[in-house]
């Protein structure tokens, strides 16, 4: 038998290296479907949760509707910018009268898989998050009685309305403006990314890829960011094992505390789902990071009390990349003229 040359040597360690990385790649596909699921569609919510095609139009219109806003120019999308991988790429929102948001606005794109909204869980779901910013001074500054009579003021509205909720009879209210937006917003769903692609079975991520799955699950990140929206299920201290600086983590905000009032709540936020996570910069509730393999190095410091390398922090990095999903295409609706009864913009 002929003796090997070193061509044959290297080629055989190729080989069998891809052996090894095939049979290693099949374990971590089997360990991330136990701690993951794939987007369902948007055709698959509907269906759920029973919403007409009425009103999940009406929450359309009312989600682009700026009238909603005492200044007549924000909008739902403002601030969750459908283009924009549902935020609005700022560090912090600008809201009524050019102020600035306290904290960088979450995606609403596969929000309807989130436990709670807002950083700190104070809405227990979507249709209570839509009541928040529309109220807020600093957001839409406007009341639930000022949104009813500009609703009621247009006539196309209030046909809507009576189609949306035909069993009521008063049918035009906050809580149903509330209850459309939150049916549209259920829509808002990015599935069939590579991720649920690979946890389908599919050959869809890399060999990088693969590896950051694997030290994304073997570093512990799963403790915080796993489910179908890889976070958004539970709330965290915000330096488990070191804190971050002043300019990330701001000691006037302490998060869920003011939630609950409670001392074990201080500098405890909801942990960021990561679906879409290339497209939704800066990072944090303060949006002061704007770099993505920056926020995993800060997140290997201060949640798992780990200096990641270079090279473990560009594979997860290229693990978050396969997050993104399609992104759902929504058509900007033509909204109905104002009449003489609805009320004027105010400063």
């Amino acid at each position: 038998m002929a003796p090997k040359t070193k061509l044959s040597v290297v080629l055989s360690i190729i080989i069998s290296a891809g052996i090894f990385g095939s049979a290693q790649a099949n374990e971590v596909r089997e360990r991330a479907k136990t701690l993951f699921q794939p987007i369902p569609s948007a055709e698959v919510l509907i269906e759920q949760k029973e919403l007409s095609p009425e009103k999940i139009e009406l929450g359309r219109w009312l989600f682009f509707e700026p009238r909603l806003s005492s200044s007549h120019i924000i909008t739902c999308n403002t601030c969750h910018s459908v283009g924009t991988g549902g935020a609005d790429n700022i560090p912090a929102a600008i809201g009524h009268g050019w102020q600035t948001g306290p904290r960088n606005s979450p995606t609403v794109l596969n929000a309807v898989f989130n436990s709670a909204q807002f950083w700190d869980g104070r809405a227990s779901d979507l249709k209570e998050q839509a009541k928040g910013p529309i109220q807020a001074s600093v957001e839409m500054n406007a009341t639930p009685e000022y949104v009813e009579e500009t609703l009621n003021s247009i006539p196309e509205y209030v046909d809507m309305f009576k189609q949306a909720f035909p069993d009521e009879k008063s049918p035009v209210s906050f809580d149903n403006m509330a209850e459309a937006i939150e049916a549209f917003e259920t829509t808002l769903v990015t599935p069939n990314s590579r991720f649920d692609q690979y946890l389908e079975g599919e050959d869809s991520m890399n060999d990088q890829e693969i590896n950051g799955l694997r030290l994304f699950m073997d570093k512990g990140c799963v403790a915080c960011h796993s489910g179908v929206n890889v976070g958004g299920q539970g709330y965290f201290p915000f330096g488990v094992f070191k804190r971050p600086g002043a300019e990330i983590l701001p000691e006037g905000d302490k998060g869920r505390f003011t939630v609950t009032n409670t001392s074990a709540d201080e500098y405890v936020f909801r942990a960021s789902p990561l679906r879409n996570i290339a497209l939704t910069a800066p990072y944090f509730h303060t949006g002061e990071v704007w770099d993505l393999e920056e926020a995993v190095t800060i997140m290997g410091s201060s949640q798992l009390g780990q200096e990641l390398n270079q090279e473990e922090v560009r594979d997860i990095t290229a693990f978050l990349h396969t997050l993104t999903g399609e992104q759902p295409k929504v058509e900007y609706p033509i909204l109905p003229p104002s009449t003489k009864d609805t009320p004027l913009p105010t400063k």
